[in-house]
């Protein structure tokens, strides 16, 4: 870019950190894939902001279809320490740079001796970026799987014919990956110069959030979506709190995490032969004491700091639990580790059961299974059998209890999350010197790791993102991000709602958004909401951004009425979803939806109410002749209930008989009893 965009001190985030593809519909049949995973996307660069990327993995070697690289790119492909660009970049790996300036300023010179050395180059210490790349656009690997055979399968991105640029933003320091915000602001102005098609962006800081013109993150893909460059970012992993979702600007699709239909059944016999049936990833069998945590620690409660210090869990199995101190299986196993005990069974409720590898033999357990075998006392011993792989069993996907969740804190009346995929558990590419947990005494070397978080869910759209761009590479951000949202889905695998993870309630669009994403039916959606420059400009001034803000975030101020006259109102924002946080009176709103479909279309409208509003659609149909011909409807919402601080949600369907475009509506009614708010109609214009 030409110019300053924005001078705000530069702030630190954080990384949110397969048999997915199968779950989502694109599947492997005798090691091939589905049809539209082996036609298209060749000609799409992603463009990764992470960790950097391992370059000898077999996910980054071009698949033997593989055409030249696109005569788009633009990209370099820099040295480095471990990093030679004439061994690691190829016909897939197409380009690869770091930005290390802004984290210097931060923290100091890099570490790049002794424990904890980081490679100043392209080349992933972590991890984090090797797994995200290889979930987006991954090549074909036959036999992946994690340790000790569980998850095997072939292993491959969501477009394994797309190219892969690696951006590395994020540095290894204190066992996580830290992003200065100058360094990702660097690495978009270089992305959209190097020519990518999609840009992948598994990181964020949690609320309170910046204004959207002092986000570095906001204000880079802002300007990538001025550019026709769809930005695709990670939710965060604040869940299940309301309110808390991360990257919330509407120009950019924003993914929460799901489960897949996969699960890692181990099975546990106590010594009076009762079983029990928990998760994990145990790779052998044992047989061992059993220890109640309430032996070893004053509290009961599996920290190092409530260790009695009288007696160690030598040859033992803990059973610990999370409601005792609100730990995590990640603590307790270290302190576990810390007093010699040879295997944990880590309770929790059912609502957040996600088995994860922290070093030690682990078994997840519900709290109702732990209750039981805490008040086993005959022969206190208990038998641990290997894991094992089962899939297509389980009801899926939830939403994963970690996942953050909405309204968003900086424009409420815009749904965040946008949508969900998987992300829970995932297997992908990771590099053989970076331990699969980050622990540092976790010498154990793997080629592919079981992970979770957002972070791995982001890639899985941006992935199908760049199918989307293959196949119709005339279409906006806007476009795509409409087509995954309206033909969502908010059903699982046993025709039940998606459950919300962490809560014990059904899933509503502040968790998963408009649903969970169906790749099938996105490519062909009938009906798309588009969204211009301008018109955010209008969305930036609803938020009460001055005029010399807004000039700051757009890539070319001379060519747009950047004027904030008027009254301007986020709702008016052409955005495939309806949310009125603020219902005191009657609302009209209005959307915009072109013909993507077949020539001559008729849609009909069916609406679910949200609870104690009635909804009126005019027009009811909507006839179109052509292609790209757009029609305008308009929306009128009417409070029948009074109440307070209270979210309802319905949704909008237009259906020509084959497509279902779903348009989630959510009404918040905030009225009083006493001098109730007179029937005036407000329009959003």
């Amino acid at each position: 870019m030409e110019e300053v965009i924005s001078v705000f001190k530069s702030k630190t985030l954080r990384l949110h950190t397969t048999r997915s593809w199968d779950f989502m519909g694109l599947t492997l049949l005798d090691g091939e894939v589905a049809a539209m995973q082996s036609k298209y996307g060749d000609d799409v660069v992603i463009g990764i902001f992470d960790t950097g990327i391992w370059p000898e993995s077999g996910s980054f070697q071009p698949e033997p279809m593989m055409g030249p690289i696109p005569v788009t790119w633009h990209g370099s492909c820099v040295a480095g320490d471990s990093f030679e660009p004439t061994y690691a970049c190829n016909r897939k790996l197409v380009g690869a740079r770091f930005y290390l300036s802004g984290f210097e300023r931060e923290y100091g010179p890099l570490n790049v001796n002794g424990t904890g050395a980081e490679f100043r180059s392209p080349r992933d210490r972590l991890g984090h970026g090797t797994h995200t790349a290889s979930t987006a656009a991954g090549s074909r690997c036959a036999n992946a799987s994690y340790l000790g055979g569980l998850a095997v399968g072939t292993a491959r991105g969501g477009a394994p014919l797309a190219r892969l640029a690696a951006y590395k933003v994020c540095w290894y320091k204190d066992l996580e990956g830290l992003c200065s915000e100058a360094d990702i602001l660097a690495a978009f102005d270089d992305a959209i110069a190097d020519g990518v098609g999609v840009i992948s962006v598994s990181l964020g800081s949690s609320p309170p959030l910046m204004p959207l013109f002092q986000s570095a993150s906001d204000i880079g893909a802002f300007h990538a979506t001025q550019l026709g460059l769809p930005v695709v970012f990670s939710a965060g992993n604040d869940g299940p709190e309301t309110g808390v979702v991360q990257n919330v600007g509407p120009w950019g699709i924003t993914v929460a995490a799901g489960t897949i239909d996969r699960r890692f059944p181990t099975a546990l016999m106590l010594g009076n032969n009762v079983s029990f049936v928990g998760e994990g990833f145990v790779l052998q069998e044992m047989n061992l004491k059993l220890l109640h945590s309430g032996k070893l620690f004053n509290d009961g409660s599996c920290t190092f700091e409530e260790w009695n210090r009288r007696r160690l869990a030598t040859g033992s199995v803990v059973l610990c639990f999370s409601s005792l101190g609100q730990i995590s299986s990640t603590v307790a196993a270290v302190t576990i580790l810390a007093i010699n005990g040879s295997g944990m069974i880590y309770a929790e409720p059912t609502t957040k059961e996600i088995p994860q590898d922290d070093f030690l033999p682990t078994v997840h357990v519900n709290l109702y299974e732990a209750t039981k075998i805490l008040h086993y006392s005959m022969d206190p011993r208990v038998q641990i059998f290997p894991s094992k792989t089962l899939t297509g069993l389980l009801p899926a996907p939830s939403v994963a209890h970690f996942s953050s969740r909405g309204p968003s804190s900086i424009s409420p009346n815009i749904l965040k999350p946008d949508i969900t995929a998987p992300g829970v558990n995932i297997l992908a590419a990771w590099p053989p010197k970076s331990s699969p947990t980050f622990l540092p005494f976790d010498r154990r070397s793997v080629k592919w790791n079981l992970v979770s978080g957002t972070s791995m869910s982001c890639p899985h759209i941006s992935g199908i993102v760049a199918l989307i761009k293959s196949v119709h590479p005339n279409w906006s951000p806007a476009v795509i991000k409409s087509a995954l949202m309206t033909t969502a889905s908010s059903i699982d695998t046993r025709s039940d709602s998606i459950a919300a993870g962490g809560t014990l309630k059904p899933s509503d669009p502040f968790d998963i958004g408009a649903g969970h994403v169906n790749p099938l039916k996105a490519i062909d959606p009938g009906l798309v909401h588009d969204i211009e420059t301008q018109d955010y400009v209008l969305f930036l001034c609803s938020l009460g951004y001055k005029e010399n803000q807004i000039q700051k975030m757009v890539a070319s101020p001379h060519r747009l009425n950047i004027s904030c006259d008027g009254k301007h109102s986020d709702l008016d924002l052409n955005y495939p979803a309806i949310i009125i946080s603020d219902l005191r009176s009657a609302v009209m709103v209005r959307r915009t939806v072109r013909n993507v479909g077949q020539t001559d279309a008729i849609y009909f409208v069916s609406v679910a109410n949200p609870h104690g509003v009635h909804v009126t659609i005019w027009p009811s149909c909507l006839v179109f002749s052509k292609q790209r011909e757009k029609i305008t409807y308009q929306v009128r919402v009417t409070m029948l209930k009074f109440s307070q601080r209270r979210y309802d949600f319905g949704k909008i369907v237009w259906s020509d008989g084959y497509h279902h475009v779903s348009v989630p509506l959510i009404v918040q009614v905030n009225n009083e009893k006493e001098g109730a708010a007179d029937p005036i109609t407000h329009s959003s214009t």
